[in-house]
């Protein structure tokens, strides 16, 4: 199953944003979840996470949930490294209850990430949650957006500066505040995908895939509290 890029010739503006949409769906066809290699309940702090922010805010773990609260940018990394193939899943519940950053914008996650600049330690290189600062990475890139940020895209960071080439953009779905959203992430060869809510968002086959790598929460002036952090391999179904 697969989704259309931002390149539709002479489709008309209608016929155009309905093969920008996502596909609606409910299951990746011939897997399954095999064992469970990482997974966080967030109830003993932030010991397996590295937080990089760009101006403040607060990031905690506690009581089950992984709350991120800031006024800018901020990435929130997973401190294993993880390789495929596997699947990822979490639930994460923009907040709106008037707080001074609860914008509803911005669900991001960096996945397979390695910084060029150390390829062997993510985290020997220092960063301070600016955007510009990820550059350097190679990586996937998802961004769901609202208010504010009106698209949805996938990224395939390459690792140069100013270059983020651009796979799937898309003016819906978009986030809907004090709403769960089930998020799940498919890392298995060449095939990448991005779920929210058993919906495929992205879908994109990769020629010279990235298949292993860092983790990341990634958000800007946005209030989130995250649940139910798991990551499982990824098998084929047998018959």
């Amino acid at each position: 199953m697969t989704t259309t890029r931002r390149a539709f010739g002479a489709l008309t503006a209608g016929a155009a944003l309905a093969a920008l949409a996502p596909t609606p769906a409910t299951a990746t066809p011939g897997h399954r979840r095999g064992r469970l290699i990482a997974r966080d309940d967030f109830r003993h702090g932030l010991d397996r996470w590295a937080v990089e922010l760009q101006g403040g805010g607060t990031v905690a773990a506690s009581r089950g949930v992984l709350e991120i609260d800031v006024p800018s940018g901020a990435t929130v990394w997973f401190k294993k490294r993880l390789e495929g193939p596997y699947i990822l899943e979490y639930t994460a519940t923009p907040v709106s209850e008037g707080g001074v950053n609860d914008r509803v914008s911005d669900l991001n996650n960096f996945w397979n990430a390695v910084d060029v600049r150390s390829p062997d330690d993510l985290f020997a290189t220092p960063r301070s949650g600016a955007l510009a600062e990820y550059d350097h990475l190679k990586t996937y890139y998802s961004g769901y957006g609202a208010n504010y940020n009106t698209t949805t895209r996938l990224r395939r960071y390459v690792g140069e500066a100013g270059v983020r080439p651009l796979v799937h953009d898309y003016t819906e779905p978009l986030l809907v505040a004090n709403r769960p959203h089930r998020v799940r992430i498919v890392s298995d060869g060449s095939t990448v995908q991005w779920w929210n809510n058993g919906r495929l968002v992205f879908d994109y086959t990769d020629p010279e895939p990235y298949t292993e790598g860092h983790f990341a929460f990634r958000t800007v002036w946005s209030h989130f509290r995250i649940r139910g952090f798991r990551v499982w391999r990824w098998m084929p179904q047998h018959r």
